[in-house]
């Protein structure tokens, strides 16, 4: 299933390995920790998480390795590279996931930050199909979208050329109920990032099963 459009993300995430961990260390207000800590005090001890677009392994991956059974994937050769490095007890698999076959009900979690947005947008309502069968009977599915109404958006950005798409929230809203799942929290969060972007709103939203 890896198309172009992947590609040219996975490539430019191993051009901007070092660039883009020191970017995402100036983000202000990043909401990242608090909407862990609601997937985190929802989950067993023993919960197997799968993380979509994990990085290199910083953060969130490192405190859900820490905690639970993780298993991670993200496109990046160089990302994945690090992320093994940086968190040698979590499983990490290079690959495009949207192409992952998986067993029905395997896992307690799947968990995507800020790696959705690089997702063409027409792709994301059989996405949220797939991950709703991965997800045990009342599993946790924890996202952040892009706001902005951005069919395909291709072009500089922090010293490589990347991708971005998106639908306005309404529209994740429906499709993921059209998958069968409900939405326990969701909103709207304004963040200042690093230029070149500056302020801008994500969609944050925990869903179950």
């Amino acid at each position: 299933m890896t198309d172009a459009l992947t590609r040219l993300v996975g490539e430019g995430y191993d051009e901007i390995a070092d660039r883009f961990v020191e970017w995402s260390a100036k983000i202000e207000d990043d909401p990242r920790p608090r909407w862990l800590k609601e997937l985190t005090r929802r989950l067993p001890a023993d919960a197997h998480v799968r993380g979509l677009g994990c990085g290199a392994g910083l953060q969130e991956t490192r405190l859900l390795a820490e905690r639970f059974r993780l298993t991670a994937v993200d496109i990046s050769r160089e990302q994945i590279e690090r992320a093994r490095a940086n968190v040698p007890r979590a499983h990490f698999l290079r690959a495009d996931f949207r192409s992952l076959e998986l067993d029905a009900r395997s896992f307690d979690a799947v968990a995507a930050f800020y790696a959705l947005n690089h997702v063409p947008r027409d792709a994301l309502e059989s996405l949220f199909a797939q991950v709703h069968s991965w997800l045990v009977a009342g599993g946790l599915f924890l996202a952040s979208f892009g706001t902005s109404d951005t069919e395909s958006w291709t072009g500089a950005w922090l010293g490589t050329t990347m991708f971005f798409s998106s639908f306005p929230p309404d529209m994740n809203r429906r499709l993921l109920l059209a998958a069968g799942f409900e939405l326990l929290l969701d909103e709207i969060v304004t963040v200042v990032e690093p230029e070149p972007d500056g302020e801008g709103q994500w969609q944050w939203v925990l869903a179950r099963t």
